[in-house]
């Protein structure tokens, strides 16, 4: 598959590490020659230096042979205008546009077929708000994925010192057997698809995948806390902090937004009916302190400046917080927050790469969730008629190494599998598997070789 890459950020540079591992024909397009002289450094792809809206470097970089263009800037009128031409000069390219002006994403119609052409549009502030809301549905989770709906959970959680699992074999949960299923266990730098035999270890990221209907009592057994949000204190009124206390604002949580800019505050006055609007810098600790930042159920720093927020969340923590939620950009930083004491990570880059990668995938998948560090996944695929996955117990499926299904969705029915579990054509599956292990179960889920 080739695919062109418009913007060479962290969104386009993590998208194109991604593929070229897989071995995909990656070509990446930025106008800055530094962000060309890092992908050249570090990459295993063709690079451009020119405007992903220029035909002649479009033509030069394959447009018309490519499978697929995707315009991941930072700006919505570059990204637009790079599908627009790109439409032009090869009608049958499947095209995908990051944009984040809200206006643009209001006027649906404007990205049909007939108008720009774009195939997919991805909005990572939205995805990032809902990943917050997930995670306060669930506060003593680190991480809460929603697939098929809502109607699967995927809750990611810091296994404590004193937790009655260190020590335990995964075949202990014997009494949760087609309840939940374990997928990956983050240790460290190392991500583990696990087997029976594997122990929890303190300190593991442990990620289990739950029915909705039976999360109470999942998260009762695994000693997760859950309840609503009373209290709750967003930092930064942007794009993102504006969404998440308009949803906040309608579910009539108690909740305060501190913003720097006064014109900013002066609109989200007029906007905001329950949410106290707060004209303050998040990063004074005498504020926190005014605002009784103690206690608070959540703080959420979601300003534009990543080492601001960083900071806001430690000082909150200092100050009593039970719970903050960090917007990070570099994902390279990523990783390292747990060890710092940063309780959940929101990235709207990594909600882009994550939007972006379930339309790269061959086959019919759905959703994809890389999980810490990016070297696993978990997908969201529907199984085909043709695949080699469907029609056969599951413990004769030739499964990766690395590669594990975790739950089975058949109409209303979820099924947490078992090694008798046989997979159905059209059946919805939520799988955990390493990064390295993903170009082979595409080709397990995509066609058999007899049936051409």
């Amino acid at each position: 598959m080739k695919i062109i890459i418009v913007g060479a950020g962290e969104v386009g540079f993590h998208i194109a590490r991604r593929l070229s591992e897989e071995s995909q024909d990656v070509v990446l397009i930025d106008k800055d020659p530094q962000q060309i002289k890092r992908v050249g450094e570090n990459l295993d792809v063709h690079a451009f230096l020119g405007s992903g809206t220029s035909p002649r470097i479009l033509k030069d970089a394959g447009v018309i042979d490519a499978d697929m263009l995707v315009a991941a800037t930072d700006i919505d009128e570059i990204n637009l205008m790079a599908c627009l031409v790109a439409k032009f000069l090869n009608p049958y390219l499947l095209k995908v546009a990051r944009v984040r002006n809200e206006e643009y994403l209001q006027e649906g119609e404007l990205f049909w077929k007939d108008v720009l052409g774009i195939d997919h549009v991805i909005n990572p502030q939205s995805e990032m708000v809902n990943t917050i809301q997930n995670v306060m549905e669930v506060p003593g989770a680190s991480e809460v994925i929603d697939f098929v709906g809502g109607r699967v959970k995927l809750i990611g959680f810091f296994i404590a010192k004193d937790s009655p699992f260190v020590g335990h074999k995964l075949l202990s949960f014997g009494e949760l057997r087609g309840r939940i299923l374990v997928g990956a266990i983050v240790r460290g730098d190392q991500v583990l698809i696990p087997h029976g035999e594997d122990v929890i270890l303190a300190g593991d990221l442990v990620y289990v995948v739950a029915r909705n209907t039976e999360l109470s009592q999942t998260l009762e057994f695994l000693d997760i806390k859950q309840e609503t949000s009373r209290r709750v204190i967003i930092v930064g009124g942007g794009r993102t902090g504006a969404a998440l206390a308009k949803r906040m604002d309608r579910a009539k949580i108690s909740a305060k937004i501190i913003e720097k800019d006064s014109d900013k505050c002066a609109g989200l006055s007029e906007t905001l009916e329950h949410v106290i609007v707060i004209n303050g810098d998040g990063t004074d600790k005498g504020l926190l302190e005014e605002e009784n930042v103690e206690g608070v159920d959540f703080l959420v720093a979601v300003t534009g400046d990543e080492a601001s927020n960083i900071l806001i969340s430690l000082l909150a923590k200092g100050l009593g917080a039970k719970k903050t939620v960090t917007r990070v950009s570099k994902l390279s930083y990523v990783p390292l927050m747990s060890a710092i004491g940063i309780d959940t990570v929101v990235s709207p880059r990594l909600s882009a790469v994550r939007a972006i990668l379930q339309h790269i995938r061959p086959g019919r998948i759905i959703s994809v969730a890389p999980l810490k560090g990016e070297l696993a996944e978990a997908i969201e695929a529907e199984a085909l008629e043709t695949s080699d996955i469907v029609n056969i117990p599951l413990s004769k499926v030739k499964m990766p190494k690395g590669a594990i299904v975790g739950a089975i969705v058949r109409g209303d029915e979820i099924i947490i599998p078992r090694g008798d579990s046989v997979i159905r054509p059209k059946d919805h599956l939520i799988i955990f598997a390493l990064q390295a292990v993903i170009p082979k179960l595409e080709k397990l889920l995509t066609v058999k070789l007899e049936y051409f």
